[in-house]
């Protein structure tokens, strides 16, 4: 979306939070463990720049994370139903010689969820993998009454600190060379038939 080229790094990093560890520096260190971890599995590119991403679902001071099957889904969807919730987006960038972190903190309110709204959702299957059992840029964005704060955020990957990050790290936005366009050729343009007067007309008549 930004226009940047990336690869993706596949990690396995534990994601748990420390006793008593308020969620939002849990979602820090999540996303701080996750560039570290990549830019030392990219040990030998010095150039390289990783960005790590943590988002989380956050009620009454709970962490939803990923939910482990249907049943844990349609709990934590119970939960959301007709309350509001934070979802904190953590991102960090690092390379070699620097690191710069950022946060996004939204506020979600669901409407009230019925039985029948909860199951229908889990036969998607969009809640696997999702953090609060839950994706806004799919079905779960009819259940939204109100949101404040990042949609690209709740989605998981903060545009605006995203790009405010890749800016001090001179990689956005991304300047294209210029198109070049060929030179056009006219081709030649004949000169215009001279056409006589009416004078030059009538002497050649009476010739």
């Amino acid at each position: 979306m930004l226009g940047l080229d990336f690869g993706i790094l596949d990690l396995d990093l534990p994601e748990v939070p420390a006793p008593s560890e308020p969620p939002e520096d849990y979602v820090r260190r999540v996303a701080r463990e996750k560039a570290g971890a990549g830019l030392l599995r990219l040990s030998g590119q010095p150039e390289a720049v990783v960005l790590g991403a943590d988002t989380e679902v956050v009620l009454d001071g709970r962490i939803f994370g990923k939910p482990v099957d249907a049943e844990d889904a349609a709990a934590m969807l119970r939960s959301l139903s007709g309350r509001s919730h934070a979802v904190i987006s953590a991102i960090s960038m690092v390379s070699a010689a620097r690191e710069l972190h950022a946060v996004s903190v939204s506020q979600v309110t669901f409407a009230t969820l019925g039985e029948d709204d909860i199951r229908s959702y889990l036969d998607t299957g969009e809640w696997d993998g999702k953090a609060g059992a839950y994706a806004i840029q799919g079905v779960a964005q009819s259940f939204i009454s109100h949101l404040s704060g990042s949609h690209s955020g709740v989605m998981g990957l903060p545009l605006h600190e995203t790009s405010t990050l890749l800016k001090q790290f001179g990689l956005f936005p991304v300047v294209q060379p210029p198109v070049v366009q060929p030179p056009v050729v006219q081709p030649p343009v004949a000169p215009p038939a001279i056409q006589p007067s009416r004078a030059d007309a009538a002497m050649e008549s009476t010739r």
